[in-house]
Formats: structure tokens, sequence, C-alpha cells
């Protein structure tokens, strides 16, 4: 039970990583107390793109007559929908269970903990048992933040796990925080027909994104019949036989609502608890673990990955960070990870992707900036497809011509803001983005339209 490096959690984060340390020749095992993958194949990413995707089909059925399609006697079907979500992510943690196998990594079931210099111990369903690795990484990830004043019974009052496998399709549902989370589930309900709340502390939706995008979206999910309550707190939920009594403070005032449940959509907590970071005096601050830009922490030999760290919560970022942080512990000498470059998606309908700032921060940063903006209303390929909802909008700096940021709302943007992600890490300009030919007719061509609108030469609008 010695190995080069042991992981600890096998999400996005730690199966990737110890698959590179395998490609790197070491011997590498796994801990893992639940299923391999991790919340992302199994409770996260994975099965809530399957759920959405029955969602969009659904939405499909109900217009079909605009495409010139008569469909009769439809409905949808919401145990199917969750049992193909939950077959989706049991395919895909065996995928990862192959992978373990096909890369000669050992996966160790229990439950770990810190135990020492170069040790790690595991109690399982077989007993107790001592782990020693040269290298610990910690990829233990995160779950659903529980609001102090919301107490989440996993009934009334649910988190995101809990969502996806209700026992019936809840007629009405409340749902705190409108995050990509609450956003993607506001979506998949409401399509439905689930009649769906959101509450929103901040002053907008998604409000992390560019505020033409928050207001987008909030056009698009008030025409689905979604309310939204913005510059609102829920304050106590009460139970009352089988409806929950939500009192919610407005910016207008007190207003109470019924609903059957109440999703707990206001972000996630990390899993640090148990794991032995105090003994080992690994320093934490605000629920994240301290590392370098390699992810080394406090203690010698012990690194963590992922949710656990500063930085955004997302699948892919953890991917990153597991490989850069096996490859500097194997001499490699890679890249620090451009924290500034990472994109962002929100599988709604229509999608949400960006990169880089946002016209307000940009302009915080103090950049005289230019803007292009290209609705897909104009575009051949969105309009054939009957998806004329949203727009690309780019920022670059006057001066350089620097990509500052690219921001979307459309049908399939989170499959297109790779191209200003990739623009933006080989630093081109607006211009070589303009004189590169996207083909016709395509989503895609809004990105050149938007940077053309940007430079006075957008040919479409």
């Amino acid at each position: 039970m010695k190995f080069d490096i042991v992981v600890i959690g096998s999400g996005p984060g730690g199966y990737v990583a110890a698959i590179r340390a395998s490609q790197l020749g070491k011997k590498v095992a796994i801990i893992e107390k639940a299923d391999l993958g991790g919340v992302c194949l199994n409770w996260g990413c994975i099965p809530t793109k399957a759920l959405l995707k029955s969602a969009q089909v659904f939405d499909y059925i109900n217009h079909a007559a605009d495409y010139g399609i008569q469909v009769a006697d439809y409905k949808a079907d919401f145990d199917g929908m969750v049992k193909r979500s939950r077959g989706v992510a049991e395919g895909m943690s065996k995928g990862i269970a192959f992978l373990m196998k096909k890369n000669k990594i050992e996966v160790i079931k229990g439950t770990a903990k810190l135990a020492g210099k170069g040790k790690i111990s595991v109690s399982g369903d077989s007993g107790n048992s001592t782990v020693e690795a040269d290298h610990i990484i910690l990829a233990t990830g995160a779950r659903s933040r529980e609001l102090p004043n919301i107490k989440i019974d996993g009934k009334h009052v649910i988190g995101y796990r809990e969502a996806m496998v209700l026992p019936k399709q809840p007629k009405e549902m409340l749902i705190i925080g409108s995050g990509a989370i609450g956003m993607e589930f506001a979506y998949f309900y409401s399509s439905i027909g689930t009649k769906v709340t959101i509450v929103e502390f901040m002053n907008r939706i998604l409000p992390i994104e560019d505020e033409e995008v928050s207001k987008a979206m909030a056009t698009v999910y008030k025409k689905r019949g979604i309310d939204i309550l913005t510059e609102s707190a829920v304050e106590k939920v009460d139970i009352k036989g089988d409806r929950c009594h939500v009192t919610v403070k407005t910016k207008t005032g007190e207003q109470t609502f019924e609903t059957d449940i109440v999703l707990s959509a206001a972000g996630v907590q990390t899993n640090l608890e148990n794991l032995g970071l105090e003994e080992m005096g690994i320093k934490t601050d605000k629920g994240k673990v301290m590392v370098d830009e390699f992810y080394q922490t406090s203690a010698p030999g012990v690194y963590a990955i992922g949710d656990i760290v500063p930085g955004p919560a997302l699948a892919h970022v953890a991917s990153a960070e597991g490989i850069i942080c096996v490859e500097a512990i194997c001499g490699h000498h890679p890249e620090p990870l451009n924290y500034g470059n990472i994109p962002g998606c929100t599988y709604t309908h229509p999608e949400v992707a960006s990169v880089g700032y946002t016209e307000a921060q940009a302009k915080e940063k103090g950049y005289e900036i230019v803007v292009g903006k290209f609705p897909f209303s104009a575009s051949g390929k969105a309009s054939a497809g009957g998806h004329k909802d949203g727009f690309v909008k780019v920022i670059f700096d006057k001066k350089y011509g620097e990509w500052l940021g690219c921001h979307m709302v459309g049908e399939g943007v989170t499959d297109m803001i790779i191209e200003a992600v990739v623009a933006r890490n080989l630093e081109t300009t607006g211009h070589e983005i303009l004189k590169s030919i996207h083909p016709h007719p395509t989503m895609s061509e809004a990105v050149m339209e938007a940077v053309a609108q940007a430079y006075g030469e957008c040919i479409h609008l």
C-alpha cells in the first residue's frame, strides 16, 4: 500500500490527476468513498445535461408545428426523464472505472484522512487500513451550500442532488439563487410544466455574467412564465402538510409564497471536514485550502485542487489544475493556470457562455474599449433553426486590439465559446478574427459579425 501519488477524491479533478500521473510513469492510487467520477459525473454536470436534453426535446415537440410537423398525444414522462439521466450517469461512472483499470490505477474504496507525513488512514466496509504516498493530492470537491436559516430536509427543501431524482414532478417550485445551477433547474422544470419562481439576492439573475446577458435571459425566462424576484431573500420556510410556506423579503416588502418544493441553489460549500487538515498544519481561509501556483499546500508533499482551492468551482478548472499539479510534481515545469481565461457555461435554453472581462469590468480596469454585438435574429442559421434568441458580444482594447471579453446567449453557444478562449490564449487581435473566414451558414458567424460590428465593418446589421 505504498504509492508515488495518491489522490483523495475521483471527480474531474481527482481522476484526471490520477490518469496523468500514471501516464508519467508513477504508481498511483485513488481513494473514493462514493461513486467514481464524483459529483460531476454522478450528481452534477452530466446527469443534469441529460435532464436538460429531455426538456429541450419536449420543447421541440411543443413547437413542432413551427417546423411544419404535427404531433399529437404526447406528454412529459418525468420518471422516464429521471431514469434516462441516471442511466447516463451510471454509464459515465463505469467509463471512469474502465479508465482506472486501463491506466493501472488502484482504486481504494473508503473514507480518507491524512494521518501524518506521507500517510493516509482509510476506513471502509472492509475495515481500516493505512496507505503511504510520496505525494498526496486532495480533490474532495464540494456539496450544496446550506443557508443558515433554510434547513435542507431532502423532501420539501432540497439541494441539487435531490432535484435530479424527485419521486414525482412538483406542480410548483421556488428556487433560491440564479447562478448556473438555479437557472438550469428553472429551465428544466418550467419546460415540463412546473410553475417556477426564482428568488435572487443580487439585483439581476446570473449576476456574474455581463449585464446584457442577464437582461436577455430575464426576458426569455419571463416569456416562459417564470417569475423572477431580484434583490430578494428567503427569510424562512415553514412546512405545513405537504406545502412549503416561504417568507421572502423583497425590495417592496415581505411576501409569502406557497409551493411544493424549495430548491436551494445558493452555491456550494467545500468538503474539508475530517480530512486531518488541522493536524497536518494545512492552512485554509474561508473554506478554501491555500495553495501555491502549482497547488502545493503549506504541508510538504500535500497538494489540493478543484473546488476546495480558490478559483472558479468548475469541472474543467479542476481537471486543468490536476494536470498542472501532477506535471509539477513530476518535474515537467508546466505553465501556471491563467484564471483570467476560464470559460463559463450555463446550459439553459438558450445557453449562456462567457470568457474574460464583462464590459463593466473592462471599464473598471481602465481600458478604453470597443464593443461589438451581433444578434442571432440576424443570423441565417439561427433563423433556419428557429433559435433567434440571444447574441454574441465582444469587447476589445481600443489601443492594442486585445480581446478582453466575449459573452454569448444562444443556441449551442457553450460549444462556440472556445474560439474566444483559444484566441485570447494566443493573444489574437480583433482584426485577426475578422479576417478569419467563418463558414456559412453557422451560428459561429455571429462571432465574426460581432467583431466586425465593433470595428464598424459589419455587413449584416
